[in-house]
């Protein structure tokens, strides 16, 4: 019987899995057809993708995109990780209603962010194009640079920051040299999930930018003009490297179990406590 379950169970994850999987599948698939028509097979050619690379609107397309990516997600990840830090160090009351206040970006409906963000550059008058485009994207990272660096700070201890004041060092220098290290990886984490949402967000970026255009928004444009063989090539490379990313999250998230991840964090803090007292040295 207990067979019979795990095989249903199996069987239900692998059905789900194809049908969420499949038309991408199929998409990458088709951006190396050499027929212009996904009706027919006209046998395997990267013509698509070369035609791709010397589009100069899906280049400026794309030098937007990663430009406003690698700028909103470094700006997000200093003022989420400042916060974060603010945050856990409020009382508990307050935390809680500071978290509170920063998880209803997250699940507030993009549509009502978009809106949102279009009327208050428009009463601030901030300049049309791209600046709007760049503090839309900072504006939604934040959140989550915040919700990645949390459970970090929820598991270092305070006993070391206290004992690197103890023994003369400044705030400034406890924070850079004991704590930072310890929340790395919740840091490095959140920069990369800012990242990939910058990259993959449509809805914001269409009611916020006003004369400036990334990849998802030209991708909604050709698809508006009909089905475009560059559209799959362009999507293919896309998925790849926002689910590179999202890969690459999960592993510095780590999936170990949690005995294994505390006693990396107990070696972590005898290193650092071993080297406090060269910080308060190098202070002095």
């Amino acid at each position: 019987m207990k067979s019979k379950s795990s095989w249903g169970r199996n069987f239900f994850i692998g059905l789900m899995l194809l049908f969420m999987y499949a038309p991408i599948i199929i998409m990458i698939i088709y951006s190396f057809n050499a027929s212009k028509t996904m009706a027919n097979w006209g046998g395997f050619s990267l013509k698509w993708y070369e035609a791709l690379f010397s589009d100069r609107d899906i280049m400026a397309a794309l030098e937007v995109t990663v430009t406003v990516a690698v700028l909103s997600s470094i700006t997000a990840t200093f003022i989420g990780t400042a916060a974060a830090i603010g945050i856990h160090s409020m009382k508990r009351r307050w935390r809680n209603a500071m978290m509170y206040c920063s998880n209803i970006p997250v699940i507030n409906p993009d549509i009502v962010t978009g809106v949102s963000l279009m009327f208050a550059f428009s009463l601030l008058a901030v300049p049309q194009g791209y600046t709007r485009l760049l503090l839309a994207h900072i504006t939604f990272n934040i959140p989550y640079v915040i919700l990645s660096v949390m459970p970090r700070l929820r598991q270092t201890s305070n006993s070391l920051y206290e004992a690197a004041l103890d023994l003369g060092a400044k705030p400034s220098v406890a924070l850079r040299k004991v704590i930072l290290p310890q929340i790395m990886p919740g840091v490095i984490s959140g920069a990369i999930l800012a990242f990939t949402l910058s990259i993959d967000d449509f809805v914001i970026s269409f009611f916020s930018q006003q004369g400036a255009q990334n990849l998802s928004i030209y991708i909604y444009s050709l698809a508006r003009r009909g089905i475009n063989p560059k559209i799959n090539a362009l999507s293919a490379l896309m998925f790849v490297t926002v689910m590179s990313l999202l890969l690459t999250v999960n592993f510095l998230g780590g999936k170990s179990s949690p005995e294994a991840r505390k006693k990396r964090a107990q070696k972590k803090e005898a290193r650092i406590a071993r080297k406090a007292g060269t910080f308060v040295m190098e202070e002095n």
